[in-house]
């Protein structure tokens, strides 16, 4: 029998698969710089360290971007504001290509990065209400998918491109595939839009829901914890397990395709066991991180680990991105914006807190013991989650979308708070 969004149980309409390729190509933007950042200095005059603002401006305009433009854009249909974001990632991204002053790209970057806020947020909304409530944490967990999977295909091929096109045929290509996404965005959503003009009142007012704060809280903290690690990974496995500079993209296309298979596994198991599956993913998180300070001096261990972490890590994701939208009933936009900035701060903490970790009297151990310590803290709201009720604002969405042979359609309800 068909679902409430049109389609066969258990299959996912293909507007989602289409976001999840727009996801891909974002996600290959913020993190294909680390690997053209040499080239880009040289080429644009400027010392190394001064050509990492190019990564914390994208990461600044992630933070505040996502909510700013989801308000900002409110009012316009969603399939409109998802266009208009890709529109404008791709125009960015020609300018940068274009221009030979650090200062555009500077600011090419950060403006793509309010584009790519505002995409994941509607993006967001628009697969969950697409997908229903029985398949909506799968959704986003194959839309999320598109970034992990820009870590182990889109970074490598970006960065080997580089190498011999330049910094900027990375660009033009991304500007280019940005423009595909839109047009087929442009022929698959308007069909399913459906009264998506929204109130700043009902958005606002969707943020007095304190189930919603422990989700965003619980996702800060479990990306904070795997990137505190991830971010100071290379010296740990050169300087401590032993492992060759040569072979340390390896690992770290190791740690994507742990990071692909834990978003997977979140998609599928979150829906019908969400607290169950954040609560033992986080601990195993936590578990990997601790693990990693003693046996990290193994090459094969220390491995093992690094794809372990992002494993357990990334199954946490899509289930609290999914509740978040969730618990915000019929304004999701504006929460689901908060949800990236969420990941976003988490990442931004967690790799500076790490980094004095690094520096002080722990050294390459700092940054796991810091990981650690985040993903144990996880924990909290994911426990103040599942012994808390579900309360009738946060059913609202799954109330007006849910089959009538839909047993489970009240996500946030594991069997743990029956």
């Amino acid at each position: 029998m068909p679902s409430a969004s049109g389609t066969t149980p258990g299959k996912l309409p293909f507007v989602v698969w289409v976001l999840a390729a727009g996801t891909f190509l974002m996600g290959t933007t913020e993190f294909v710089i680390a690997g053209l950042l040499p080239e880009m200095a040289g080429d644009l005059g400027v010392s190394d360290s001064h050509a990492g603002l190019l990564i914390t401006a994208f990461a600044i305009g992630m933070i505040i971007g996502g909510p700013t433009m989801a308000l900002a854009t409110l009012r316009l249909p969603r399939h409109r504001t998802l266009i208009l974001a890709l529109a404008v990632f791709s125009v960015g991204h020609v300018i940068a290509a274009l221009s030979s002053s650090f200062t555009i790209v500077l600011v090419t970057r950060f403006v793509t990065a309010l584009a790519t806020g505002a995409f994941w947020a509607v993006g967001f909304v628009v697969v969950t209400a697409a997908a229903g409530p029985r398949d909506s944490t799968r959704a986003v967990g194959v839309m999320m998918g598109g970034l992990t999977l820009a870590n182990v295909i889109g970074v490598p091929i970006g960065s080997f491109a580089g190498q011999y096109a330049g910094w900027r045929g990375p660009f033009w290509a991304l500007a280019v595939l940005a423009g595909l996404a839109a047009a087929f965005i442009g022929r698959f959503i308007p069909a399913m839009e459906q009264g998506s003009q929204g109130s700043l009142r009902a958005e606002v007012g969707a943020l007095r829901q304190s189930r919603l704060w422990l989700a965003l809280t619980a996702a800060m903290l479990i990306m904070g914890g795997v990137l505190a690690a991830y971010t100071y990974i290379t010296p740990l496995l050169t300087e401590r397990a032993g492992i060759p500079a040569g072979a340390v993209p390896l690992v770290l296309i190791v740690f994507g395709i742990g990071a692909v298979g834990g978003t997977v596994i979140g998609g599928r198991l979150g829906d019908r066991r969400p607290m169950a599956t954040t609560i033992t993913a986080a601990s195993a998180t936590a578990l990997s991180l601790f693990l990693l300070i003693p046996l990290s001096v193994n090459p094969v261990t220390a491995t093992l680990l690094v794809f372990l972490m992002a494993l357990t890590g990334f199954t946490v994701n899509p289930v609290v991105t999914s509740l978040a939208v969730r618990y915000a009933g019929n304004a999701p936009t504006l929460t689901s914006a908060l949800t990236t900035s969420a990941y976003n701060t988490g990442i931004a903490a967690g790799s500076a807190i790490a980094g004095r970790a690094m520096d002080s009297s722990l050294g390459l151990t700092g940054p796991p013991l810091v990981g650690t310590v985040s993903a144990v803290l996880t924990l909290v709201p994911l426990l103040a989650l599942a012994v808390s009720r579900t309360p009738r604002t946060a059913r609202v969405l799954a109330q007006r979308t849910a089959s009538p042979h839909t047993r489970d359609a009240e996500p946030a309800r594991a069997p743990s708070q029956r």
